[in-house]
């Protein structure tokens, strides 16, 4: 009788703690759009209640038995460990503190909560009525003063956009919701046709978005989604009795045209391609041009490669790159005003400045190791990674609090999703 008294309360408490869970994972959601300090204490909660239960042995040898858990908290523990030789010590404390869900959220989802099938769909629900309805609140700032907006494309401005006008980190979440609308019209399609075709519109409305909001990183982690998307269609899911390839042929289409489509009647797209077309030459030159977007961040690869080459075995230590950074401007290029003088914009670069090529290696097997990590719909979640490693490559979105936040928050739930939930589709 005590036995099986014990069993009910265990499997009552886990009930519980699920449920806190589920409710703690939407809270972190919508915090993100509402509320640093909400998203703060939302995390933070999360990570406590993941340690409510009896077994936590068994959570951190989870943890450490996942390639992809631990991993990510590579990501932490290198700059921790370069502040051996970081002088300045409040700029490495900083990026510490920005740094932190990179260790506590990998440590977390290794916690054994479990969701059932619903569960997981109103999660993806969740997030993509938050997403949509973030484009709705920037599409509403737009129509309000269309013509001045459209007109600062020219010099390199974008639409107000959720995330503190974040339109990077927007941007790339928007594709994430396109990719989320997918998986939940494969699950959908059959047994729901109706939710299968409000979900096709809301993606519909998204891929416009994108190219109304014109941010690059976005633009090309779709065009990555849709590629891939495509070719899974025609060569992997066609059969004789299936209509996959002619939707996989539709995709390409939808690729090739929406460029040249958005080109031809979004002023903001049309404007935007005229400005990098305009500062292609300064680009292309890496020459110095006040404002010049494209070629700043050139030549901060350029800095951020220089200084690998000058720190090959250990960096300059996360704390002293802003300095280290700021004197090879002020050696190469002493007419570059304060506000050009960025981080190397690449996170690769980061991590191989910061802390010397072993640095650029760890960062690149952190990139790597999702790819080889088996789950119950291969092709979805290495699309996921694709783009994660693709933004990476010329955006800096470890260095801010909602680009950690982001990452590690996306790749994890998405990681729980295909391996321990119902996958939508094996193959």
């Amino acid at each position: 009788m005590l036995y099986v008294y014990k069993s009910m309360l265990n499997k009552l408490q886990n009930e519980g703690r699920n449920s806190l869970i589920f409710i703690l994972l939407i809270i972190m959601m919508a915090a993100l759009f509402f509320s640093r300090a909400a998203l703060s204490v939302s995390m933070i909660s999360f990570v406590a209640v993941s340690f409510f239960h009896k077994d936590t042995k068994k959570q951190f040898h989870e943890f450490l038995g996942s390639p992809l858990l631990w991993g990510m908290s590579l990501l932490f523990f290198l700059p921790l460990l370069s502040g051996l030789w970081s002088e300045e010590g409040k700029a490495w404390t900083e990026i510490l503190r920005i740094k932190l869900p990179l260790l506590f959220l990998p440590v977390a989802f290794a916690a054994p909560f479990k969701f059932s099938q619903r569960q997981w769909e109103w999660l993806a629900y969740s997030f993509m009525a938050l997403i949509t309805a973030g484009t709705i609140w920037s599409m509403y700032h737009y129509v309000a003063n269309a013509a001045v907006i459209n007109e600062s494309y020219l010099q390199a401005k974008s639409l107000v956009t959720p995330l503190e006008n974040d339109h990077v980190r927007f941007s790339w979440l928007i594709s994430v919701a396109i990719l989320t609308g997918g998986i939940l019209i494969l699950i959908k399609k059959h047994s729901q046709k109706r939710i299968a075709l409000v979900l096709a519109i809301i993606i519909l409305w998204l891929i416009i978005f994108l190219h109304l909001l014109a941010a690059r990183t976005g633009l090309f982690s779709l065009y990555i989604i849709l590629l891939t998307g495509s070719l899974w269609l025609i060569f992997k899911r066609w059969n004789p009795a299936s209509i996959g390839r002619p939707y996989g042929v539709l995709l390409l289409i939808l690729l090739a045209a929406s460029p040249f489509v958005a080109y031809k009647t979004l002023p903001t797209f049309q404007n935007r391609v005229k400005y990098i077309l305009h500062d292609f030459g300064y680009f292309k030159e890496a020459h110095y041009l006040q404002g010049a977007n494209d070629a700043v961040r050139i030549i901060s690869l350029k800095a951020g490669y220089s200084l690998i080459k000058e720190y090959p075995l250990r960096g300059t230590g996360f704390g002293d790159l802003n300095t280290a950074t700021r004197k090879w401007y002020d050696l190469h290029y002493p007419q570059m005003a304060e506000p050009d003088k960025i981080f190397p914009s690449s996170e690769w670069l980061i991590y191989g400045a910061a802390c010397g090529i072993p640095g650029f290696l760890v960062f690149s097997l952190v990139m790597i190791i999702p790819f080889f990590i088996k789950t119950k719909a291969m092709v979805l979640w290495r699309t996921l990674n694709l783009i994660t490693a693709f933004s990476f490559l010329f955006d800096i979105g470890l260095e801010v609090q909602f680009g950690v936040f982001i990452y590690a928050f996306i790749i994890l739930v998405f990681w729980k999703w295909v391996t321990y939930g119902i996958a939508p589709d094996p193959q």
